[in-house]
């Protein structure tokens, strides 16, 4: 039987009786139970989906966007986006591990959680001062609480923070990309064709990498627009690059050609899902990275298209996630390259 107070349960102050995500508001109480570790914040990272939605509700003014943050984080006690569901992940040093805790961590640890925001308990007290409400990693003070049945990960020493963190954000991606291309590959004796879309992004670049290393026979790179194909296209990540909107499905599948084995979305934005399923092969597999996904969309349009495709849900947990994505981040300059000009830097902080 599963040990509801692991999962943090205790924490939910309404409504009762359901699990910390789905919880409207958490309690933020600073004082841990003996198998809670607390930890002081550091930077926050947005995930792409919710950033976006603030960014455009808010016509991009960053006080508002700021404003906004700190407004749902002090009536939720968690950073969970009302409109998209979503949240996003920390970077912060432990400040107290209870004894019964089994993460492994110790005060000090600087560490990335791995967990969603929209069920970490979490009070912001500097009024993200520091956060110029331009990009998806905002610098913060205040407490996160973790719990028993909470992932964690030390940050590596050998990279910069927001480097780590930006890798750490979509580590999931990478790693069922990984799994799903080698099973295809097993089930069907052959090397499959993956079709990324998004995929210049940060989690598409990696699941580019993921798709090769797996072992695909091809990999084809699907941005939306004429600047992304250019940077695509010189990483040398995938064999082509073809450009089309991904909410015009249409567009995607004449962009795709030869319909897909493997159908990897990774693109921040709603309405893909039919575009996805168009450009897998029958008896393909699509998988859905974004938290923009409309999953009765995708449920109902593959039923519509009479498509004999699997679609699977990426939650964002494989076992070994973080280590398998640094490992592509160290070892694949192109995709290092691509993170880079995301988070503006590459030294250590």
């Amino acid at each position: 039987m599963i040990d509801m107070t692991a999962a943090g349960l205790h924490r939910v102050l309404a409504p009762a009786g359901v699990l910390p995500q789905a919880a409207r508001r958490l309690d933020t109480d600073p004082a841990i139970r003996p198998d809670e570790v607390r930890v002081r914040v550091e930077r926050l990272n947005l995930d792409a989906a919710s950033y976006r939605q603030l960014h455009t509700a808010h016509e991009g003014d960053p006080d508002a966007i700021r404003a906004e943050v700190l407004r749902i984080v002090a009536e939720r006690g968690k950073m969970h986006n009302p409109v998209t569901g979503s949240g996003g992940m920390l970077v912060g040093v432990v400040e107290e591990a209870g004894p019964d805790s089994p993460l492994g961590l110790k005060p000090g640890d600087r560490i990335a959680t791995l967990v969603s925001l929209t069920l970490t308990p979490l009070a912001i007290t500097d009024g993200l001062e520091r956060w110029d409400g331009r990009s998806e990693q905002v610098p913060a003070a205040g407490h996160a609480i973790l719990f028993a049945r909470s992932i964690a990960a030390v940050l590596p020493p050998d990279l910069p923070v927001p480097l780590a963190l930006a890798v750490m954000d979509v580590c999931g991606a990478p790693a069922l990309t990984h799994r799903v291309v080698a099973a295809h590959r097993e089930r069907h004796h052959r090397a499959p064709v993956v079709a990324v879309l998004g995929a210049a992004g940060k989690s598409g670049s990696l699941s580019l990498a993921a798709a090769r290393r797996a072992g695909a026979a091809t990999v084809v790179g699907l941005v939306p627009t004429e600047a992304e194909e250019t940077l695509l296209s010189a990483t040398g990540l995938a064999d082509a690059v073809v450009r089309a909107d991904a909410r015009d499905p249409v567009a995607v599948a004449a962009a795709i050609g030869e319909p897909a084995d493997v159908v990897i979305v990774c693109v921040d934005v709603p309405g893909c899902e039919h575009g996805a399923i168009l450009a897998a092969a029958p008896g393909g597999t699509v998988v859905f990275f974004s938290m923009a996904t409309s999953f009765s969309a995708a449920a109902l349009g593959a039923e519509g298209l009479a498509a004999d495709v699997t679609m699977l849900i990426g939650n964002g947990y494989v076992p070994g996630h973080a280590a398998a994505a640094l490992d592509l981040l160290r070892s694949e300059p192109a995709v290092r390259a691509l993170f880079t000009a995301r988070t503006g830097a590459d030294s250590a902080e």
